[in-house]
C-alpha cells in the first residue's frame, strides 16, 4: 500500500485497529475516568457554551447531546441557557445517570449502528428534524465512517437548527521543536490513531463535510487553552497520557521515561508549548420552502 493509498484508507474509516474507545483504553470503569473527562471539560466547556448560546441555544430549544460524557455541556445548557430537554447519548451512561437533572433524558446507545436512524436509540423523540440543537464534541474523532455519521447527525437537525460539531486539532508538526511535550504528543496521536482509530488529521474538513451533509452557511473557530502548572489541559493531557502509555510506548518513539518526563514538564514552568486546540464548526438546516 502506497502512501497515498494508506491516507485514503486512514481517512474513510476502514484502517484496522484494535480496539474502540472506552474499551481498550479510557474505559469509564477504570477508577478516575469521570475526573480526567471533567478536566477536559474544566478546560472547554466555557468556550463550547459560548459558542452554543452566541448560535441561539434558549429557551424552547430541543437539544441532542452526542458523546456526553460526563454531562457538563448538557447540564449547563439546561441551567444556563433554559433549553426546553436535552437527549443525552452516549455509550455508557453511568456519569450520566449520577448527575441527572430536570429536562434531561439519558439514553444508553452506540451511534455508529447502520444509518443512525432510530434503530439504534429507540423511540420518536430521536426523529429526524426533531432538535433545533445537534451537538457532539471529541466524539466523531474516535470513530469510523466520519462523513456517514455527520449526514446522520444533520439529518435530526429541524429546519432551522443547527449542527456543532467539536474535536481536536493537532497543533504539533515536523517543524515544531522537539520537547518532551511533542514528543509525547505525536506518540499519543499515533499510538491512539492504531490502536482504537483515533484520527484527528481529518478535522480540518468539518466546513466542507457540513456543507457536503446539506447544511449552510457554515463556520468553524479554534480555541487553544494555556498549558499551565496544574491547569485543568495540563492535568487532562498528564492523564490521558498515563491511560494510553502502553499505546505510546508501542509506537517507538517514546520510552516510559520519556512519558515520565512529559509529565513532569506540563507540571513545570519550564512548559512552553501549544496545547492540541478544539476546532469548533457549525453549519444550518435550511428553513424548510
Amino acid at each position: 500500500m502506497t502512501p497515498s493509498d494508506e491516507s485514503r484508507h486512514a481517512h474513510d474509516g476502514r484502517a484496522s485497529h484494535e480496539g474502540r474507545y472506552g474499551e481498550t483504553f479510557f474505559s469509564p470503569e477504570a477508577a478516575g475516568e469521570g475526573e480526567r473527562i471533567d478536566f477536559g471539560a474544566l478546560a472547554y466547556d466555557d468556550i463550547t457554551m459560548a459558542r452554543l448560546r452566541a448560535l441561539g441555544a434558549g429557551p424552547g430549544w430541543r437539544c441532542l447531546d452526542v458523546g456526553a460524557g460526563t454531562g457538563t455541556v448538557s447540564r449547563r445548557l439546561l441551567e444556563e441557557a433554559g433549553v426546553a430537554s436535552v437527549l443525552a447519548v452516549d455509550r455508557d451512561v453511568r456519569f450520566l445517570g449520577a448527575r441527572a437533572v430536570p429536562g434531561l433524558d439519558v439514553r444508553e446507545a452506540d451511534i455508529t449502528g447502520e444509518g443512525v436512524t432510530g434503530a439504534d436509540i429507540p423511540g420518536a423523540d430521536f426523529a429526524p428534524g426533531r432538535f433545533q440543537l445537534v451537538h457532539a464534541r471529541f466524539v466523531l474523532m474516535h470513530l469510523p465512517e466520519h462523513e456517514r455519521l455527520i449526514r446522520a447527525l444533520a439529518e435530526r437537525v429541524a429546519p432551522g437548527g443547527v449542527l456543532v460539531l467539536g474535536d481536536a486539532v493537532d497543533l504539533t508538526s515536523d517543524q515544531t521543536p522537539d520537547s518532551p511535550y511533542t514528543s509525547a504528543m505525536r506518540a499519543m496521536w499515533q499510538g491512539l490513531r492504531s490502536t482504537i482509530g483515533t484520527d484527528v488529521s481529518w478535522v480540518p474538513s468539518y466546513p466542507r463535510l457540513l456543507r457536503g451533509a446539506g447544511l449552510e452557511p457554515v463556520a468553524a473557530e479554534i480555541h487553544v487553552p494555556p498549558l499551565q502548572p496544574g491547569s485543568p489541559i495540563s492535568r487532562f493531557w498528564a492523564d490521558t497520557w498515563e491511560r494510553s502509555r502502553q499505546a505510546m510506548v508501542a509506537t517507538g518513539l517514546v520510552d516510559d521515561a520519556a512519558v515520565d518526563a512529559a509529565v513532569r514538564y506540563l507540571g513545570s514552568d519550564a512548559c512552553a508549548a501549544l496545547s492540541a486546540g478544539m476546532l469548533t464548526a457549525w453549519g444550518w438546516k435550511p428553513e424548510e420552502g
